[in-house]
């Protein structure tokens, strides 16, 4: 498309990224306020975080259809900050101050971000365990739970570390209940109101009022019950003012300042880490996410967003907002809103702005209880026990690392936490796989190589492949088209984790959105953690058989067509077959195992895992192969491919036979036998024309049959259906001649 047409494009898409960018605003707006008194700092800095992040990414960024703003997963760790650099030598936390501090880390935060981008460093989750990840989110969403749900019952007092605040949830509920303090009492009952607003708003189908986001109806719902008691009652407003909002008079002329005091401090770099850790992890893991739900199946510039999301916080800080991150609840509510490019983001942000200049006043209505209501549902979500159900369902020891990252995470701190969760997902690869050599020998290596073949992608890995080493893989499949046909093989892998399967399950769908075929082979004679397709895959020693009923995405599709073309499939047992050994390729090469059998009465596909060479020099090949049982008695001979080496053939004394009345053919193939009068006589001109006229394969003819074969490599199911079609159309001509 022409950079006109672009431009023209985006103006007529205005319209509609202008009512989303509305819509978003209204979740924006209570979330902003909500995620900063969360975090412990002044209620704007969280809408500073969301103007400034909507302007700046929007211009700046290198992603589509995200929204920018405050983040969930760094509540914790603001608060956190706050409570730690505001701590004096006396012991006494300062807030005000400590949010000062908080602020400078803030901006260094977001200086590193625009380096990691400028480095290219956008790679950088990758390094991270899917289910260490899962674990720490669950974690911040325990901790934002465990803190306000005791807002959310009015007692603002609640202190101490998050499992001491969870302890203390049935005694908080029990005052509540029990409370005098008509204040409290009115301010809880908003609070649990609002929590189940935010629970079955859902499941409310009235489209008219769903036009309105839940947390938006929880403001609108607040303000007018302070407008009631205001106007209409004779009754004061029963919600004292230190359980309100508190915005300054004059929100233009407040903003703090950084505050650089302490940036030597250990607990002041201990800080950075920590928000630049997670506010990375956040943004990457949201913008992938939302790449998924783009309509366009546009894929975001990862390096340019953060360098946007960077300049973002670095400005945010200076003008007293939250970090900047890419949020993936308000992205998705701009998809499902037909928000189309960044102009979305652009206007959330000025519809924000226009909120705050021209309903300051009411917000200053809203209860406290009321937003914590909604960090309430927020860090149940991210806690959810369904998401402990999902993570099992993987396997058992995906469960260990998303526990134990979790429970350190929640007794000490993100960053142990996450450390702790690659170390055990580490140590629990190396016991299952009971080779600690395995990762260490191979972790610099080159594992990786890709080339094409025949119009397609073909990628092998080999060694393992896991969290440790995944960006190796990466780079290479980002590299190939989403139109095109890419065909990865880890048949030379002895393991592949979690984080690698679930991550090929992404690939498979962004190519099947935009048109292209991605398949992934060579993992059906591996072990799995469970049937979850993205269960972690160990290869098994050859004399074993994988379980029964336990089959692949490779196997299902095999089965598929076998049953499409009438032919019976075994994938386990494992099959000897006798006349493979008369061939005269396997002469000088010793068969392992033969599984992935289709076969009828003519023809047997089959995988065949095969070893030539001994001791070092010992190779072992994995390749599948057509077996076509003739009836009628055929010459021994083989045709290849004319190559470099079938030209060095003649030089060792083999003699290729040309077909002088088909020069083309002779050109093109290779063709060996010792009897060349029943050779010429066997090629008849309906043979000749079929094998111009289809793909090159190796064939080899023997008294049991012919074998055939494309490359030394396992096939993709589509090239198994190929092979199956050309071995029933060679087989009936052969049977004519």
């Amino acid at each position: 498309m022409s950079q006109k047409n672009i431009f023209k494009s985006f103006i007529g898409e205005i319209p509609k990224n202008l009512f989303s960018g509305f819509v978003v605003s209204l979740i924006a707006l209570p979330l902003g306020l909500g995620l900063a008194l969360a975090s412990g700092a002044p209620p704007i800095s969280g809408i500073i975080a969301a103007v400034v992040g909507g302007t700046v990414v929007a211009i700046l960024g290198g992603s589509n259809v995200t929204i920018t703003g405050p983040g969930n997963g760094l509540v914790v760790v603001i608060l956190a900050a706050i409570t730690t650099l505001g701590t004096g030598a006396d012991g006494v936390i300062d807030m005000s101050q400590g949010f000062l501090y908080t602020l400078a880390a803030i901006v260094i935060s977001g200086i590193i971000m625009i380096i990691l981008g400028f480095l290219r460093l956008g790679s950088l989750g990758d390094f991270f365990p899917s289910s260490a990840i899962q674990g720490m989110l669950a974690a911040i969403g325990i901790g934002i739970f465990a803190k306000q749900i005791h807002v959310m019952f009015g007692n603002l007092e609640a202190k101490g570390s998050i499992i001491e605040l969870l302890v203390q949830i049935p005694e908080g509920v029990l005052n509540f209940v029990n409370t005098d303090n008509t204040s409290v009492f009115y301010a809880g009952l908003v609070g649990v109101f609002s929590l189940l607003i935010m629970i079955f708003y859902s499941k409310i189908r009235n489209r008219y009022f769903q036009l309105i986001p839940a947390p938006m109806w929880i403001v609108v719902l607040s303000v007018g019950m302070y407008s009631y008691f205001d106007l209409f009652s004779t009754t004061p407003y029963p919600i004292e003012k230190n359980l309100l909002i508190e915005l300054s008079d004059d929100i233009l002329s407040k903003f703090a300042f950084p505050d650089f005091g302490k940036i030597y401090e250990l607990s002041f770099i201990n800080a950075v880490i920590s928000i630049t850790l997670i506010a990375s992890i956040e943004s990457l893991l949201s913008i992938k996410a939302v790449d998924k739900l783009d309509p366009l199946k546009r894929r975001s510039n990862v390096n340019k967003d953060i360098k946007a999301l960077g300049l973002a916080t670095v400005i945010s800080g200076f003008l007293g907002g939250l970090n900047v991150v890419t949020v993936i609840a308000r992205s998705s509510v701009n998809v499902n809103n037909k928000g189309s490019n960044r102009s979305a983001n652009f206007f959330h942000a000025g519809f924000l702005v226009l909120f705050i200049l021209l309903f300051a006043s009411e917000l200053k209505k809203i209860p406290l209880p009321a937003l914590a209501a909604i960090l309430v549902y927020t860090g149940y979500k991210l806690a959810s026990p369904e998401n402990l159900k999902k993570v099992l369902q993987v396997g058992s020891e995906q469960l260990i690392i998303f526990l134990m990252t979790l429970l350190v995470t929640i007794s000490t701190s993100l960053i142990t936490g996450i450390l702790v969760g690659i170390i055990i997902t580490f140590v629990l690869h190396v016991i299952i796989n009971k080779n600690i050599l395995l990762f260490v020998k191979n972790i610099l290596k080159p594992n990786v190589l890709m080339f094409t073949e025949d119009g397609k992608y073909y990628v092998s890995v080999k060694n393992f492949s896991s969290f440790l080493n995944f960006t190796k893989l990466k780079s290479k499949l980002n590299q190939i088209p989403e139109t095109e046909e890419a065909i990865v093989d880890f048949s030379l892998c002895d393991f592949v984790d979690h984080s690698v399967m679930e991550n090929m399950s992404n690939y498979t769908e962004a190519f099947a959105r935009k048109g292209g075929d991605f398949e992934v082979i060579g993992l059906d004679d591996s072990k799995s953690g469970s049937e979850h397709p993205f269960a972690l895959r160990k290869i098994l020693p050859k004399q074993m058989i994988p379980k029964k009923g336990v089959l692949t995405k490779r196997q299902k599709n095999i089965q598929k067509i076998s049953e499409e073309m009438h032919y019976s499939y075994d994938a386990f047992s494992a099959i000897e077959m006798e006349e493979l050994p008369q061939f005269g390729y396997f002469k000088t090469r010793k068969i392992d195992k033969v599984s992935n059998v289709l076969s009828n009465d003519d023809c047997t596909i089959f995988d065949v895992q095969f070893s030539e060479g001994e001791m070092i020099a010992k190779q072992v090949i994995k390749a599948t192969m057509l077996h076509i049982h003739t009836q009628k008695e055929v010459p021994n001979f083989t045709l290849d491919k004319e190559g470099i080496f079938e030209y060095l053939y003649h030089f060792a004394g083999f003699k290729d036979i040309n077909l002088e009345k088909h020069p083309d053919f002779s050109k093109r193939f290779y063709l060996l036998g010792k009897n060349e009068a029943k050779i010429r006589t066997f090629f008849t001109d309906e043979l000749i024309l079929f094998l111009e006229s289809n793909k090159q394969y190796h064939i080899e003819a023997s008294k049991v049959g012919l074998l055939i074969f494309s490359n030394e490599r396992l096939a993709s199911v589509k090239e198994i259906k190929a092979l199956a079609y050309f071995g029933a159309s060679l087989r009936k001509i052969i049977e004519k001649c």
